[in-house]
């Protein structure tokens, strides 16, 4: 009883719903979940498509780091392949391809650079490396491609001649 002597209902907050509105909810759980599932499946095989390029685009940036170091390491490209592998071991199936080119007289050894290389030191020499791996997604995707080709190429130039 309160004050006035009117005695007041306390409402519990931990009443329980109608049973019509416990279905309901299991109802919405089962629209939710697979749109759930489905974003992240797709987040998970975009994380895993960016983290493979970085790491695609990492390994050929080592070996041409290793490779511009001079000369001499510039001609060694099985280093150079060493090198990427190295820094990509994370990735399977890596193909590196490495090879130096002058600006200058080209030899058997040694071939000519493209034009676009040769515009700052028209006497420089420099290496190029090619890396490349494939990729498949975890979950075919309608209208997206499951596997593709991840490439990239690092170009630079030798420092000591």
């Amino acid at each position: 009883m309160n004050s006035r002597g009117v005695q007041s209902k306390v409402r519990s907050p931990l009443r329980r719903r109608p049973a019509a509105a416990r279905g309901q909810s299991y109802v919405e759980l089962a629209f939710a979940i697979p749109v759930l599932v489905t974003v992240l499946l797709v987040a998970a095989d975009f994380g895993r498509l960016f983290y493979t390029y970085i790491e695609v685009v990492n390994a050929a940036r080592a070996a041409a780091q290793y490779g511009s170091n001079s000369v001499v390491t510039a001609a060694d490209s099985s280093g150079m392949v060493a090198a990427a592998k190295q820094d990509g071991a994370n990735i399977s199936n890596l193909t590196v391809t490495a090879s130096q080119c002058t600006c200058g007289t080209a030899t058997a050894s040694v071939p000519a650079c493209a034009s676009n290389y040769c515009a700052d030191d028209p006497a420089g020499n420099y290496v190029v490396v090619n890396a490349q791996t494939p990729f498949s997604t975890i979950v075919k995707f309608p209208g997206l491609p499951s596997s593709v080709t991840l490439k990239s190429q690092a170009v630079m130039q030798v420092q000591q001649q």
